[in-house]
């Protein structure tokens, strides 16, 4: 019989990536399907991107990002780009799902739990300081030019990582992409203060000032459940123009509306307003606003470029370094850490193996890494463009590394488990379900 005393559960709770229960397992399921296909497209655009950007008519791609569609928008600060209007406009989709994740997760999800919420969040923070150290390391090292671009290292972009997770895995316990999807949740808080903290350039407080009235007229909606698109997205638009012209960049907005928006149901009964807001905005996050980024953040141009000259820029090795080597170190070493002071466990089922391909996963830095790039030092700048080719460069390797750990893994789950499922004897049970367990297998 199976223990389920309150002490075994009080072990249970004590394991590092223990089983989800139901209703969270299945809810990170329809996110991982989403995150993955997003992930296939964010690749497609990249690909896509990165091809033009190098081809004869390299001139046009250029000339597209550089397009303002509205430029009689100066008076607004709404005289962008093409580019600019990706990573301003459609970049706040993407973390208006954030704030409604991260306001879940704190609200209904396993972030509730201090026990549960140490894991993710120490993991979080380790491997976010590591990328910072060894990217102000490199650069000190070469004289301190650059340094403006610390942050860059210190993104994980789940999209990316679940996409490279999902083809390298089918019996890799369930546990592994809950602990990603979750380090990534906590991962994208501290990028959010830090682009908030550390990236605004030119503030002006009387617009962002102005940006809550039309943020508390929507958190009085919502608080209310009053979806009228009619009324939500008109908010919406004007609290981000706010936002926008206050010097705080733009997405800021996206997340303080997500943060408004109320987790739990009303009745007691069903899935509350921001699950439903979530499920219905994930799709055109990852499978437009973030792809559609992607397409004008990564076409970096490597036509006439010395590769000798590039590979050893300051700028580049700190980048990389940092995404392969300080993510790695930094979400292993928190999570081992962790568990030697702690009365903290891995769980049965995962071993320290795994856990170090899934630290090399996170080493896959894009969407946030390449705008945090862009705050640093200027969409299009010289600079700018060495930080595409070191992102794109960094998250390969990553992805490479990773994937090589993680295949090896998943042929091992995948052996024990056609081990656990042979019927020997053809009478429709598996054989490990028939073992005494006195032999002691």
């Amino acid at each position: 019989m199976t223990d389920r005393t309150p002490r075994a559960d009080s072990r249970r709770s004590n394991r590092l990536f223990s089983r989800r229960s139901w209703p969270e397992a299945r809810f990170l399921a329809d996110v991982l399907r989403t995150e993955t296909v997003g992930g296939g497209l964010l690749l497609l655009a990249a690909v896509v991107a990165l091809i033009w950007a190098n081809s004869p008519w390299r001139s046009s791609y250029a000339a597209l990002g550089a397009w303002q569609p509205w430029s009689g928008g100066s008076a607004l600060h709404l005289d962008l780009s093409l580019a600019e209007w990706a990573a301003d406009g459609l970049l706040a989709v993407f973390f208006f799902v954030v704030g409604l994740e991260l306001k879940r997760e704190f609200v209904a999800g396993d972030l509730r739990d201090p026990r549960r919420a140490a894991l993710p969040v120490a993991a979080a923070i380790g491997g976010m300081l590591l990328p910072a150290l060894c990217y102000v390391a490199v650069t000190l090292a070469a004289g301190g030019a650059g340094l403006r671009g610390w942050a860059i290292p210190t993104a994980t972009d789940i999209a990316f990582a679940l996409a490279v997770l999902a083809v390298v895995s089918s019996h890799l316990p369930q546990g592994m992409r809950a602990f990603l999807l979750t380090l990534a949740v906590v991962d994208d808080l501290f990028a959010i203060i830090i682009i908030a903290v550390f990236y605004t350039a030119g503030f002006h407080p009387l617009p962002l000032l102005g940006a809550l009235v039309p943020i508390g007229l929507f958190a009085l909606l919502v608080q209310k459940r009053r979806t009228w698109w009619w009324a939500l997205i008109p908010l919406a638009a004007l609290a981000w123009a706010l936002v926008h012209a206050s010097g705080v960049h733009a997405t800021v907005a996206g997340v303080l509306l997500g943060f408004t928006v109320p987790v739990l149901p009303s009745r007691g009964s069903g899935p509350g307003l921001a699950e439903r807001l979530e499920h219905r905005w994930r799709p055109v996050s990852a499978g437009f606003a973030v792809p559609v980024f992607a397409f004008f953040a990564a076409g970096v141009s490597l036509v006439g470029t010395d590769l000798a000259d590039l590979l050893t820029d300051p700028v580049v090795t700190a980048v990389v370094l940092g995404l392969v080597l300080g993510k790695t170190v930094g979400v292993f070493g928190s999570t081992f850490l962790l568990a030697r002071f702690t009365r903290a466990e891995l769980d049965d089922e995962i071993t320290w193996a795994d856990l170090f391909g899934m630290a090399l996963l996170a080493g896959i830095g894009f969407t946030v890494s390449l705008l945090i790039g862009e705050l640093a030092f200027g969409a299009g700048s010289e600079t700018d463009e060495r930080v595409k080719a070191a992102v794109l460069l960094g998250s390969l390797i990553s992805a490479a590394l990773a994937s090589s750990v993680l295949t090896r893994r998943n042929a091992a789950y995948r052996r024990i488990a056609e081990r656990e499922s042979r019927d020997d004897d053809g009478d429709g049970v598996p054989d490990v379900y028939q073992q005494d367990p006195a032999d002691g297998r």
